[in-house]
């Protein structure tokens, strides 16, 4: 495993309105500090840094565009020279020129953190790993919530979570934890 001079990180959903009670249980608790360890990293060492940001089209989302839900928590604000990517719809890829400018740069690698494991994370990493790219999943710089079933029974975050990385591990992304990350650097 190695990581590349170029590789980006690409931290997803970091904003204000992911930290809402109303969304539920989540796991890992540590999961921004290590993604705050991921982007240290990346900074001190000049990789390219993208932030996602998902401005809803349903105004019940905490990320509707109108209210501060939607704004990046402060440990997250993009600096100068770091890319920002808006999307609407799970997927960082879909209709953002996402894609084209990770071509344009030369990047082959991908390193996926944020929100949510089960939808915006997963997403992303299976289209990344669909268009050739060697997409990483940082697995406890990922969090998710507890959720129900197709046939209503209940699964805890953490199963959720797993679920997801199985999903993604080995067919579209290499699943890896913040540690084998920064030793590979």
């Amino acid at each position: 495993m190695e990581l590349k001079t170029n590789a980006a990180l690409i931290i997803i959903d970091q904003q204000k309105g992911i930290l809402q009670p109303r969304l539920g249980r989540r796991n890992n608790p540590q999961a921004e500090e290590r993604i705050v360890d991921l982007l240290a990293y990346w900074r001190r060492t000049g990789r390219p840094v993208i932030h996602v940001q998902h401005l809803s089209r349903s105004p019940e989302s905490v990320f509707w565009p109108q209210q501060a839900g939607v704004e990046f928590q402060e440990r997250f604000m993009p600096q100068a020279g770091e890319q920002l990517i808006q999307k609407q719809v799970p997927d960082a890829f879909c209709a953002t020129g996402l894609e084209a400018s990770l071509r344009e740069a030369g990047i082959e690698q991908l390193i996926i953190v944020g929100v949510a494991t089960h939808n915006s994370v997963e997403s992303t990493a299976r289209t990344a790993g669909n268009l050739g790219f060697d997409a990483w999943v940082a697995e406890d710089a990922c969090f998710t919530f507890d959720k129900a079933d197709y046939f209503g029974h209940a699964h805890s975050a953490e199963e959720v979570h797993a679920m997801s990385l199985g999903n993604l591990h080995g067919e579209y992304a290499t699943v890896v934890s913040t540690a084998q990350i920064l030793k590979a650097g």
